[in-house]
């Protein structure tokens, strides 16, 4: 998304270190990229962990690409937000086109060099088009509220903060009024967000900076791929 501000503090620095090793496990298979998710709540630090565990996997020769759930959405992010004030039986999962994102990522893990995706430009509240360069990426990280669902994720990864931080980190951010009708939206968020735990394969604490592995990190894979080291590019 177009005018995302990411503040990187330490918090999210600690996380990326701790997600890496996991990454390059799951890798232990050649052939298609792996997806990686990176989910939780409004103000958990998704777009900071994401932006932050590629930039360490790039360093270390690893060909990665972020994509954004923000530029996913049906409606562009203001118009979205008077929608959500009309009626909160708008909010959640159905305000995103999860099927289109899943495209998106599948198209890559099919080997196109090349990929069109949406892209929204915050300010003019609007939504156009980019082309992504994908030639040669191994990973693939998809940061958002509900990418856990996204049914090509190789490696899910929840991230959670306690409620004061989400707050804070919301406040910093300085995207919505924060207002009884955010609290409401973002009520909504949590019992959904709470219901994908179980299929996450990381949960990620950055308050108490503590990783809990739920299940297996291996990465869910497509029949015929060759078991071996990672590739770098």
């Amino acid at each position: 998304m177009q005018g995302d501000k990411l503040v990187i503090g330490d918090e999210h620095r600690w996380a990326a270190g701790e997600l890496v090793p996991m990454v390059l496990q799951a890798l232990t298979y050649k052939g298609a990229p792996l997806v990686v998710t990176v989910a939780g709540e409004s103000g958990a630090g998704k777009s900071e962990v994401a932006f932050e565990l590629a930039r360490r996997l790039e360093a270390q020769g690893f060909r990665t690409i972020v994509i954004q759930q923000d530029d996913y959405f049906f409606y562009p992010p203001l118009t979205n937000a008077r929608l959500r004030r009309v009626s909160l039986d708008h909010v959640g999962v159905s305000e995103v086109n999860l099927e289109a994102l899943d495209a998106t990522v599948r198209e890559i893990r099919g080997g196109s060099p090349r990929v069109v995706k949406p892209l929204v430009i915050y300010e003019e509240d609007r939504i156009t088009q980019e082309e992504l360069d994908a030639a040669g990426v191994q990973v693939v990280i998809v940061e958002g509220t509900y990418t856990t669902l996204l049914p090509s994720a190789g490696l899910r990864i929840l991230l959670e903060r306690p409620y004061h931080e989400l707050q804070l980190a919301r406040r910093q951010r300085g995207r919505e009024a924060q207002d009884e009708h955010l609290e409401a939206v973002l009520a909504i968020e949590h019992r959904i967000i709470a219901g994908h735990r179980e299929r996450a394969d990381v949960a990620v604490d950055l308050s108490s900076r503590s990783v809990e592995r739920l299940c297996s990190f291996r990465a869910k894979l497509p029949p015929g791929l060759e078991a071996g080291e990672p590739a770098r590019g």
